[in-house]
């Protein structure tokens, strides 16, 4: 790290200055250790505060940095009243009472993002959206390694970006939620996309608008905008004079899907491979497969490098994930589905009928919005979770539905429903923590369950 170009860039960008700032990290989770550890190896003087007694990470950071102030059992209003800066991890809310007061104050808000993008001259490949992004990064990091180019991914995904620095990648790709950039100001991105917007967060969110202006922060500068040309609200995005390329699988972009006897990826005229050489399931791990494409092309990577990584690429843990097949029923863990676009994609993916396992933390999503892709393609739906009840009331009968007390009932009753040839999908649209301690933990509970259905 260049620490005088990092200092000059901040300078820029915030007015920080080492002499006279006074930074307060807010939060110390993987983010905010992330950015203490980074700011240790700077002049800039810095504290931490978080709202829990004990946060996971405060004996590290205690051991490590003992001379840094920590205050920790909630929100200390003199703490805030010294800084002249706040670094708030995307945990926390920035409507936080203490945090808003600061803002009104004249304090300047900063992120971790901020700080990497300030002390890295690296291209940057920004990634975000309500679904797939995840997939994306993972599928751009194998790209571009497989192109030759060493390539460090992380982000909201993995990894802090902070952290990533370390690698001495010559190409980073960022996953970033809504949380991040909308915190974030001095991203300048030589590729970015919104990959989708569908309803999520909007209980930390002023509705879908908001959520998508948040979205929308990841196109700041003048890097390459990559678009999802089916979705009207992205392509609203689109700015005159910016470089752009463009993904779809229903129709003419830049990089689409031609269908026919072999469904193709193409770009332009050229076909790419063919898409049953993808190991992942669903129409929407197409579309994932040619934003990735378009991004790794706007960074220079090669196209034949870029198809050989994908036909090798797996797909990620709890999302759209094979568990087993038992009497021949197909079993898929989607416990990554923590919204309700990431489960209508899942089950628009399938042609025949599935019997769908939902539900959790709904975070104020209207659950009436499940209704076409449910009615269309399930066979039957069994409900968990603090939920379900909404999510029942939302389906208005429209399928047979069940109700479940803990995951291990919910597979018994999803078996009930299941015939030979049949797929239970679990994609629950719904966050986990009513009942799991992550959607990790959601998944892994699932396929515990489904190993020990009994045999045929």
């Amino acid at each position: 790290m260049d620490t005088s170009a990092l200092l000059s860039n901040l300078e820029t960008h915030f007015k920080l200055h080492p002499a006279s700032a006074r930074l307060l990290i807010v939060g110390l989770g993987a983010t905010g250790y992330s950015a203490a550890q980074f700011l240790q190896k700077t002049p800039i003087k810095f504290a931490v505060i978080d709202s829990r007694k004990t946060p996971p990470l405060i004996d590290n950071l205690r051991e490590q940095m003992p001379d840094v102030p920590v205050f920790s059992g909630g929100f200390d209003q003199s703490a805030f009243d010294v800084a002249t800066h706040l670094l708030v991890s995307p945990g926390v809310s920035l409507h936080e009472t203490t945090i808003h007061k600061a803002m009104q104050a004249g304090v300047t808000v900063l992120s971790d993002i901020d700080l990497f993008a300030c002390a890295t001259n690296k291209p940057i490949i920004g990634i975000t959206g309500s679904n797939g992004k995840s997939t994306v990064t993972t599928m751009l990091g194998e790209m571009g390694n497989a192109a030759g180019v060493k390539t460090a991914i992380g982000g909201n995904l993995g990894t802090p970006a902070l952290d990533l620095l370390q690698q001495d990648a010559d190409l980073y790709v960022l996953e970033l939620s809504s949380f991040q950039l909308e915190r974030s100001t001095a991203l300048n991105a030589k590729v970015a996309t919104v990959l989708n917007v569908s309803p999520d967060h909007l209980d930390r969110h002023d509705g879908m608008e908001g959520y998508a202006a948040e979205k929308q922060r990841i196109f700041r500068g003048d890097g390459t905008m990559v678009l999802n040309a089916d979705d009207a609200m992205v392509m609203a995005m689109r700015e005159a004079g910016r470089k752009t390329l463009t993904f779809s699988t229903q129709g003419p972009a830049d990089f689409y899907l031609r269908r026919g006897e072999s469904d193709t990826l193409m770009h332009g005229e050229q076909a790419l491979m063919a898409a049953s050489k993808l190991r992942l399931e669903g129409t929407h791990n197409i579309a994932n497969a040619l934003a990735a494409l378009a991004l790794g092309t706007a960074a220079g990577l090669s196209i034949t490098k870029m198809c050989d990584a994908l036909r090798k690429f797996k797909g990620l843990p709890h999302r759209m994930q094979k568990v087993a097949e038992k009497c021949g029923v197909n079993w898929v863990n989607d416990s990554k589905a923590t919204n309700i676009g990431a489960c209508i994609a899942a089950l628009q993916g399938y042609e025949r009928k599935v019997i769908l396992i939902a539900g959790g933390e709904a975070k104020g999503a209207d659950m009436a919005e499940l209704l076409p892709a449910v009615t269309a393609k399930a066979k039957a739906v069994v409900l968990i979770g603090k939920d379900a009840q909404l999510i029942a009331d939302a389906l208005q009968n429209s399928v047979p539905t069940q109700f479940a007390g803990s995951m291990k009932e919910a597979v018994k009753a999803a078996a009930s429903f299941a015939n030979e040839g049949d797929t239970v999908l679990l994609s629950p649209a719904c966050a986990s923590l009513d009942q799991f301690r992550s959607y990790v933990d959601r998944g892994n509970k699932f396929a515990e369950a489904v190993m020990e259905l009994p045999s045929c």
